[in-house]
């Protein structure tokens, strides 16, 4: 009983203290209109899906230049600037 009991104790313990995951989200209608706005701006001409991966940056997957290149794309949270362009 008390093996049970500290058991469970330290299962609580791990799940109130570990961090939180961040799970992946779609951007909002607002975001998505900027983050269009700074992509036009920059060039492309189409893009696949959007992402906000961990809080952290704006996903773009399949990007076309105007180049006519395929690109996968990190952008800053914050102020839209390409971070990372990996060309397909």
């Amino acid at each position: 009983m008390m093996r049970t009991a500290a058991i469970s104790a330290a299962i609580l313990f791990a799940a109130l203290t570990a961090p939180a995951l961040a799970d992946d989200r779609a951007p909002t209608a607002e975001e998505h209109t900027q983050i269009e706005a700074a992509l036009t701006a920059e060039g492309f001409t189409s893009w696949g899906e959007i992402e906000l991966d961990d809080d952290k940056v704006w996903d773009v997957d399949d990007a076309i230049h105007a180049d006519g290149k395929e690109y996968d794309l990190e952008l800053d949270k914050t102020t839209l600037a390409i971070t990372d362009r990996d060309e397909d």
